[in-house]
């Protein structure tokens, strides 16, 4: 993977091919080779990029907060070494918020935008199952969190095994596992599920999810894609309810379900996930 210098640290990310760029941005606790089996699959003409976010993947660790804003501070200053305009971006999970956000902030240098099991709007409890609220309560609290995710290491021995459907194999996990090895280096994945805009809170990231809301609502002239996906195990985040409310509050979207899949979905449904972007973006974008 190349890596380049950004600010104080620097950013590894997966490059291949020529043409229109496609940047794909994963979630918590991914890195860019979730996209692996998505990526060589869009076809020409495009170019596909996806970084491991800062403190994940490859990438470096500096001595952040890693907050919503930090990602993007870095993620802004990887998009601008790497001159990249008219972009199709791509986001799972976090990856999804920071595409909008990044979008919102970027008016002229996005084409198109295409999300999946992402953070669409602030959000209240009653958009929780039950059990889901008990462990993002475990999680956002001083001591429980960090027991849970910095000794227990969480989101690597259990939400991994969780959220993919299907399974992963003993060396996919493996390089998830590989670059969070002590308590400290997991202190970004400690740091995303804090962020979430639950019930006003924190205040900061919502004002910014509200920004890209409004982005997302009067932007006709940018195409959009929504995939969704079907599952009974509760991991999947965007459900009917999710749906109805991103077909009346964004402009030009599209939906594509993509079969079933559990929170994880480019593991699960990689080639479903790459076909209906292929296509939609031979629609919109490619023509």
């Amino acid at each position: 993977m190349p890596v380049i210098s950004i600010l104080d640290s620097e950013i590894h990310y997966r490059d291949a091919g020529v043409g229109v760029p496609f940047v794909f941005i994963h979630g918590n606790p991914t890195s860019s080779h979730v996209w692996r089996n998505i990526m060589p699959n869009i076809g020409d003409p495009a170019r596909t990029l996806a970084p491991d976010l800062i403190g994940m993947g490859e990438s470096g660790k500096p001595a952040i907060p890693y907050r919503f804003a930090d990602h993007a501070r870095y993620l802004d200053a990887w998009f601008d070494a790497l001159e990249l305009d008219g972009v199709v971006l791509v986001g799972h999970d976090w990856g999804g918020a920071l595409a909008m956000d990044w979008a919102a902030r970027h008016p002229d240098r996005i084409r198109g935008i295409v999300l999946m099991e992402t953070i669409l709007r602030p959000l209240g409890w009653d958009d929780f199952p039950p059990s889901h609220r008990i462990r993002y309560e475990t999680l956002r609290a001083p001591g429980t969190g960090e027991a849970k995710v910095l000794d227990e290491n969480f989101f690597i021995k259990q939400a991994l095994k969780l959220t993919v459907r299907s399974g992963l194999s003993p060396e996919d996990h493996d390089v998830y596992r590989q670059p969070y090895p002590t308590p400290e280096s997991r202190k970004p994945l400690l740091a995303w599920p804090r962020e979430m805009p639950i019930e006003g809170a924190p205040e900061d990231t919502i004002k910014r999810i509200e920004t890209y809301d409004e982005w997302m609502a009067a932007t006709p002239a940018i195409p959009k894609l929504l995939l969704t996906f079907d599952g009974d195990d509760g991991t999947l985040m965007i459900g009917p309810r999710l749906i109805d409310w991103a077909l009346q509050n964004m402009t030009a979207l599209e939906i594509e379900g993509c079969g079933p899949a559990a929170h994880v979905c480019p593991e699960d449904q990689p080639q479903a996930i790459a076909g209906a972007i292929r296509s939609w973006a031979d629609r919109h974008l490619l023509r």
